[in-house]
C-alpha cells in the first residue's frame, strides 16, 4: 500500500525532460514498480510481452478458464500461496493429460497460465485463464497435430478432471498440515469436518469455460499486452472519490442481455479492503508457463514446432496504445520536439527546474 501511495510522486524522486524546440519543461516522477499498483502496469505489460514474441506460433489459440466454487474460494483466502499455487497446477495438468489422451488430441500441448483473484466489484473470485496454441507436438515428436478449427477440448471433460485433481490436492494438503483455518472456517482443522465439507463439491459442477479461438498470433499478442498484467481495479474506472467514498464502473455479468456496465458507491475503507484482499504473497508468480512452453525447454520447442509446420516467427508490431504512449515520452505535447531529460533529484529531492502547476500533479 505505501509503494502505490508514494508512486509517481516526489517521495520516489525523478527527473526533468525539456524540449529541445520550445523549451517546455516537464517533470516526471519516478514510478514504484509494485506488481499490484495500477499505474505501473503498462511499462510490466510492455516488458513481458516483448520477451513473449518469440514464443508465438502460427496457429490458431485458445483461451481457456478454471474457476474455483465459492466453499473453496473462502479456504483460498486465507492459504493464498497453496491454494492458488494448486489451482495452477491442476489446471495445468488438466489440459496436458486431456490433451494427450489420443480419443482428444493426443498431444503435447503448451500453454500460459495468469492468475486473477477478482470479479468486476473486486469482490474474491480466483480463477485462472489459460491461453493455449491451437495443438501440440505428437507423442513421438515427429509432428504438429492442429485441433479442429474452432474447438479445443471438450469442457465438460476438462471440468470432471480439474474438479478430481485439485480436490486430492486440496485433502494432501489439509493432511500434510499445509493449510490454515481461522474465523468461521476454523472447525475445518479437523479432518473429518474437512472431507464433509467437500463432499458435496465431488458431485457439483465445476465452471471451466473454453472462450472462442482469438485467431492468430497477432491477436493473441494484443490480447496479453491488455490481460496478463491487470490488477483489481485500474484507473479508468474511477469515477469519483473524497474522504468518504469511491464510486466506481463494474460489470454485472449476471445480466445477460443489454447494458451490463453499473456504477457502484464504496465507503473508502471498504474500497481499499476490498483491493488489499487481491495483493499477492510475496515471491508469489501469477504468471506460469508449463508444456512445451514451460522454462528451460521453451526455445528448443518452439523451434522445433516452427519446423514441423514449416514457418517462420512473424516479426513483432506494437500496438496503436503501445505507440501512443511511447511518443507521449518521446515528444513534446505543446509542439511535437524531442524531449530530452535535463536534470534527475531522488527521494525527497525538489527539482531545480520548475514545471507549470498542472504538470506536478502529473
Amino acid at each position: 500500500m505505501s509503494a502505490i501511495e508514494t508512486c509517481r510522486t516526489a517521495a520516489l524522486g525523478g527527473h526533468v525532460a525539456a524540449c529541445t524546440k520550445c523549451g517546455y519543461e516537464h517533470i516526471a516522477y519516478n514510478s514504484c514498480r509494485n506488481r499490484h499498483c495500477p499505474k505501473c502496469q503498462g511499462a510490466a505489460s510492455r516488458d513481458w510481452m516483448a520477451a513473449r514474441i518469440e514464443d508465438l506460433l502460427p496457429v490458431e489459440y485458445f483461451h481457456v478458464v478454471f474457476t474455483l466454487p465459492a466453499q473453496i474460494a473462502d479456504i483460498a483466502y486465507r492459504n493464498k500461496a497453496a491454494v492458488y499455487g494448486l489451482m495452477f497446477t491442476a489446471s495445468a495438468e488438466t489440459l496436458l493429460t486431456i490433451a494427450a489422451d489420443p480419443k482428444h488430441l493426443g498431444a503435447r500441448i503448451g500453454m500460459t497460465s495468469v492468475l486473477h483473484t477478482w470479479g468486476s466489484a473486486m469482490t474474491h473470485h480466483p480463477h485462472v485463464h489459460v491461453i493455449v496454441p491451437g495443438g501440440g507436438l505428437s507423442l513421438d515428436g515427429t509432428r504438429w497435430i492442429a485441433c479442429r478449427p474452432g474447438f479445443f477440448l471438450p469442457v465438460k471433460v476438462l471440468s470432471r478432471l480439474f474438479r478430481r485433481l485439485f480436490l486430492e490436492g486440496l485433502i494432501r494438503l489439509h493432511r500434510t498440515g499445509k493449510l490454515r483455518f481461522s474465523g468461521d472456517l476454523m472447525g475445518l482443522a479437523e479432518p473429518g469436518a474437512f472431507a464433509t465439507h467437500l463432499a458435496p463439491l465431488r458431485k457439483t459442477n465445476w465452471i471451466v469455460y473454453a472462450k472462442p479461438s482469438f485467431g492468430g498470433p497477432k491477436a493473441v499478442l494484443t490480447y496479453l499486452s491488455r490481460y496478463t498484467h491487470r490488477v483489481a481495479i485500474s484507473n479508468h474506472r474511477l469515477v469519483s472519490a473524497d474522504e468518504d467514498t469511491v464510486t466506481f464502473r463494474w460489470k454485472d455479468y449476471r445480466i445477460k442481455r443489454g447494458d451490463r456496465m453499473k456504477t457502484m458507491r464504496l465507503p473508502t475503507d471498504e474500497f481499499i479492503r476490498r483491493f488489499l484482499i487481491h495483493v499477492l504473497p510475496p515471491g508469489f508468480h501469477r504468471i506460469r508457463h508449463a508444456g512445451f512452453l514451460a522454462n528451460g525447454i521453451r526455445r528448443d520447442r518452439i523451434e522445433k514446432i516452427r519446423h514441423l509446420i514449416h514457418r517462420a516467427p512473424e516479426p513483432a508490431q506494437m500496438t496503436g496504445e503501445d505507440e501512443q504512449e511511447q511518443d507521449l515520452y518521446q515528444t513534446c505535447p505543446k509542439c511535437g520536439g524531442a524531449m530530452r531529460v535535463i536534470e534527475t533529484f531522488l527521494r525527497g529531492q525538489i527539482p531545480k527546474s520548475r514545471a507549470p502547476p498542472w504538470e506536478k500533479a502529473a
